[in-house]
């Protein structure tokens, strides 16, 4: 068994000064912690791979493709690969869990 505490995740991120900390990966896919503070621009391009985000605390909206939905803590995101991206509009500080299947490279 892996088990993991967010805010041991979220103090690793922040002490290696990255957004996004990948803290598990197997060989079907991949498991992150993904953070934009409130205000901040994500420089996200599309992946190669599928994307769920599950918002952990935070608001924002986001566009995927020409859809926009504005999410908060508990809302889930399904991302197809090679979709263009992005978060936006970010009132509160974002934490973003993200599972990437294959993974991300």
């Amino acid at each position: 068994m892996k088990a993991f505490r967010l805010d041991e995740l979220e103090a690793e991120r922040a002490a290696n000064d990255g957004a996004y900390l990948q803290f598990l990966r197997e060989r079907n896919m991949s498991v992150g912690l993904y953070a934009l503070d409130a205000g901040e621009q994500d420089p996200q391009k599309p992946h190669h791979q599928d994307e769920v985000y599950f918002i952990v605390s935070g608001r924002a909206s986001i566009t995927v493709g020409l859809e926009t939905t504005q999410v908060a803590r508990g809302s889930v995101v399904y991302v197809p690969a090679g979709v263009a991206h992005k978060f936006h509009h970010i009132t509160e500080d974002l934490r973003v869990m993200v599972v990437f299947s294959p993974p991300e490279g």
